[in-house]
């Protein structure tokens, strides 16, 4: 007899990476469960969302990350926890901890990551803050002493490859091309469907408790140098590079306003510090998701940017 499949609770499951979690969860067979304000249940387009949950068998709490209450109630009937809240709420993810602390029934928690490994790297303000607060809830997960996994997703392919990775387009370039530094850090880019299907893919397996799992498949680890050599060669047509120098990114960091600044931060970690590629996963620390799971298929940058052509 298999073992039983561990309950999951989503909070933010109706955000941008937790509506792939959540339907994730679902199709692995865990039974899943959404901690859901009242307000977004009635709110015109996540209430749509909600429905869809509701559609595919997912049990609705109502409740909220600022009551207590609903929240110890939530994570009672659980195993796992998986937090997805946006970036507002990172910080209030303390609330998280305080009642897995309390409850002490739940075998595993996941905080709000679903980027960069926040432990391993070298990003400027304001970037630099928005990494510190994640890296912070992981010091209070360790102090609790409470079974974690982070999941280091790196980029989401359908936010940064549509635009090619260009701050403010809307659409793949095909004129000139914006590249920073000198294009030739690595990244990652992952479809958030593979990010939901790996994340719950960890959740019964001991190989990735207390342990950072990265995504990091080898067919989606691209500079933006080969980037754009994979954009060109799909259209035909050898684009304009313009290439920012480190000090013009920097400057530009400086003199943008709230939010694009943060954004502008965290590509130079990306693109220009390479702080998705620059260190090497040791088994101490951490574990490759495509490796672990090698029967999952992801989708590969070669075949998401086959769709803008």
């Amino acid at each position: 007899m298999a073992a039983e499949k561990s309950k999951v609770l989503i909070i933010g499951g109706t955000g941008y990476i937790g509506k792939f979690v959540v339907e994730a969860s679902v199709k692995a067979g865990h039974p899943t469960f959404a901690l859901v304000r009242q307000s977004t249940v009635s709110d015109p387009v996540k209430g749509k969302l909600v429905e869809h949950f509701k559609t595919l068998g997912v049990t609705l709490l109502i409740g909220d990350l600022y009551d207590p209450e609903s929240l110890l109630k939530a994570i009672k009937e659980v195993d796992v926890v998986i937090s997805t809240v946006g970036s507002f709420q990172l910080a209030d993810q303390t609330k998280i901890i305080a009642a897995i602390k309390e409850a002490g029934n739940v075998k595993r928690f996941y905080p709000s990551e679903f980027g960069n490994d926040v432990d391993r790297v070298n990003a400027v303000e304001p970037a630099k803050s928005t990494f510190q607060v994640k890296a912070q809830i992981r010091r209070a997960i360790e102090a609790e002493g409470i079974p974690y996994t982070y999941v280091s997703s790196n980029c989401f392919a359908g936010y940064f490859l549509p635009t090619l990775c260009q701050p403010g387009a809307t659409a793949p370039p095909r004129d000139k091309v914006i590249i920073s530094g000198d294009g030739n850090a690595k990244a990652v880019f992952n479809q958030e469907v593979d990010i939901g299907t790996y994340t719950i893919k960890a959740v019964d397996d001991p190989r990735t408790l207390n342990k950072i799992l990265y995504i990091k498949p080898p067919g989606n680890t691209y500079s933006l140098n080969e980037l754009v050599a994979l954009w060109e060669k799909k259209i035909g047509k050898t684009l304009k590079k313009v290439y920012l120098p480190e000090e013009q990114i920097l400057k530009d960091i400086q003199e943008a306003p709230l939010p694009i600044n943060i954004v502008i931060a965290i590509n130079h970690s990306i693109f220009v510090k390479g702080d998705q590629t620059n260190f090497v996963i040791e088994s101490s620390f951490g574990e490759e998701a495509s490796e672990l799971y090698p029967d999952v298929k992801y989708t590969t940058v070669d075949e998401c940017l086959q769709q803008f052509v």
